[in-house]
């Protein structure tokens, strides 16, 4: 599946950071950062830039902030023509205290909304593409979303921002590939002049699939994890990304080294992945946060019950 247009963007740190309070440790970012550049995968996201003002550096690590002190610490010394992105979500980062993209490594700024805040998603994303960003809106939960106040904020997308590629994100991992086709296609009709990207959760063991999917009706950035790390069950694993692409730009074994010398012993020591509960919540497009609280509890293996919690819940 080669294509020229096609972007392949690794979250590893920023989503993987989502199950440890994004307290990866230096060395291990730099071995992640070295192995995607090796691997010639176009972007490397760190992590959020949230503000300090809502989040305690005490109970989150590095990678929440993204200072770009830290992120330079990672990158030096390591040739790389990977560029850096960071996320930011509506109303938890001070957008004045980003600065200008030539003073800073970062390349890309990825907005992260809900479709309600859509407005809020535009403001942000105008700003920092003034200050010299590439930049991105990744509409969350979509799955929830996908009638007239989504054709609306496309259309508002399309008139009102500079953004570069919306994403369209299957937060819950509740996406079959039908849904996938019907949102792409729907992007594309009405962001004309812009490129889409789709993000996939694998709640149901489908990220792989609806990224395959996605590729299909022309959606051209794609995000993957190394070994499908992530919130809850993961995503779209990297390394079967980019085998799939075929795209000789891709060296899969830098990938493939890195998870056997870190990602295997990594796994050992906390959870992701398909795993039941997940997948129940991903079935009744519900946020996994109940999920994890499952599996943080005595009765993490009584599926039944869970299930019946949740299905209740929707009665």
């Amino acid at each position: 599946m080669y294509r020229d247009k096609i972007k392949v963007l690794d979250c590893t740190i920023r989503d993987g950071g989502l199950i440890n309070n994004h307290d990866f440790d230096h060395r291990f970012v730099r071995a992640v950062y070295k192995a995607i550049s090796e691997a010639g995968v176009d972007y490397m996201e760190m992590g959020y830039k949230n503000t300090k003002r809502l989040f305690s550096p005490k109970e989150y690590g590095a990678w929440k902030f993204c200072d770009d002190d830290e992120i330079k610490r990672i990158i030096d010394g390591i040739e790389s023509d990977t560029k850096i992105s960071v996320m930011v979500d509506v109303d938890r980062v001070d957008i004045e205290d980003v600065k200008p993209a030539k003073e800073s490594p970062v390349d890309m700024i990825r907005t992260a909304s809900y479709v309600k805040d859509i407005d809020k998603a535009i403001y942000m994303v105008n700003h920092f593409a003034e200050k010299g960003y590439e930049t991105t809106i990744n509409i969350m939960a979509i799955s929830r979303d996908m009638g007239p106040e989504l054709d609306e904020a496309l259309r508002q997308i399309e008139e009102e921002s500079k953004v570069n590629v919306v994403y369209i994100v299957d937060s819950f991992g509740a996406l079959y590939q039908e849904p996938v086709e019907y949102l792409v296609k729907k992007a594309r009709v009405i962001l004309k002049t812009r490129e889409v990207g789709f993000h996939g959760h694998n709640h149901q063991q489908l990220a792989f699939g609806n990224t395959i999917e996605a590729i299909i009706h022309d959606a051209n950035y794609l995000d993957g994890t190394i070994y499908g790390i992530g919130r809850a069950a993961g995503n779209c694993p990297l390394e079967l990304l980019i085998g799939f692409l075929k795209n000789p730009k891709f060296d899969i074994r830098p990938i493939l080294d890195l998870i056997s010398k870190e990602f295997i012993p990594l796994r050992n020591k906390i959870e992701w992945g398909y795993i039941i509960p997940y997948a129940i919540s991903g079935m009744m497009n519900e946020h996994p946060k109940a999920a994890m609280a499952l599996r943080k509890s005595e009765k993490k293996e009584n599926y039944k019950e869970f299930y019946e919690s949740l299905n209740s819940g929707l009665d």
